[in-house]
């Protein structure tokens, strides 16, 4: 399964939808909840994918900030349970927690995401699909607690060699960057099939501020993961990374790891 590695209508429906929501809109930046570049593909229909998402911020912020958590030594784990719900279309929800030194276990927040793609019987060169995700983060760690994003996505393989793009558009709802508008926080994945079963690659993750006025240098988030994904079967997706932040607004080391496994209700279907 690639959804980033892995993992929908047409092209009238993505421009308009993308035109509605943007001018509508900063939604909150790199979280480290859910650390992904997002394929094209969508689960299919009468299927339930279950994924872990966790990591663990080996070198953060240090200090709490305007009644932030700091996030140095905070392990995410993130429950996203998606549906299938045509071939073109699914719903994901997440539960967001975090453990840490002196908060113990905590419940962060729920966001919901339904997407739509581009069906395969189009043939269009490229994958692309559109995300939309909406949802609630507990002040102590995010001074924005309702935001939305929308994020387009294309993907393609070529050979071994397989690439995605997430030029995804923010905005908070509430919370100290509803002033901003809307904010560009891009997403990238190169990866290569080493073998069928393991590939390697890298994953940039950014967040540059409000479009109204791009942050310096310094004050913008940017992340890069070395990352192997492990395809050992259709049903299942892992996926492990490390990465580096490299800007002062980043933690500067983070590991991460995502397990997934796909459940079909569909009678005679093929479980491995």
């Amino acid at each position: 399964m690639r959804k980033f590695f892995r993992h929908p209508k047409g092209g009238r429906f993505l421009l308009a939808a993308m035109m509605c929501l943007i001018g509508t809109s900063r939604l909150w930046a790199q979280g480290n909840y859910e650390i992904q570049v997002y394929g094209s593909d969508t689960v299919p229909p009468k299927t339930t994918m279950v994924e872990l998402h966790s990591n663990y911020t080996l070198q953060g912020q240090r200090q709490e900030i305007d009644g932030v958590y700091p996030t140095n030594h905070q392990l995410h784990e993130t429950i996203e349970i998606t549906q299938g719900i045509t071939s073109w279309s699914e719903v994901g929800f997440y539960v967001f927690t975090s453990a840490q030194d002196g908060h113990g276990v905590q419940w962060v927040g729920d966001h919901i995401r339904p997407r739509v793609r581009v069906p395969e019987q189009w043939h269009w060169p490229v994958g692309v699909s559109l995300s939309t995700e909406v949802g609630y983060q507990r002040a102590q760690y995010s001074p924005d607690t309702w935001t939305w994003e929308i994020r387009p996505i294309v993907d393609k393989s070529i050979g071994r060699w397989y690439f995605a793009v997430n030029p995804a558009f923010e905005r908070t709802w509430h919370g100290p960057d509803v002033s901003q508008g809307v904010a560009f926080a891009p997403a990238v994945k190169v990866g290569y099939d080493f073998t069928k079963k393991i590939s390697g690659g890298v994953e940039y993750y950014g967040d540059y501020g409000s479009l109204r006025s791009i942050a310096a240098l310094r004050d913008q988030q940017q992340q890069l993961f070395a990352v192997t994904d492990l395809n050992v079967s259709p049903n299942w997706e892992i996926n492990f990374g490390v990465g580096v932040g490299m800007t002062a607004a980043t933690d500067h080391l983070i590991v991460k790891g995502i397990v997934g496994r796909r459940f079909s209700w569909r009678r005679n279907a093929a479980v491995e």
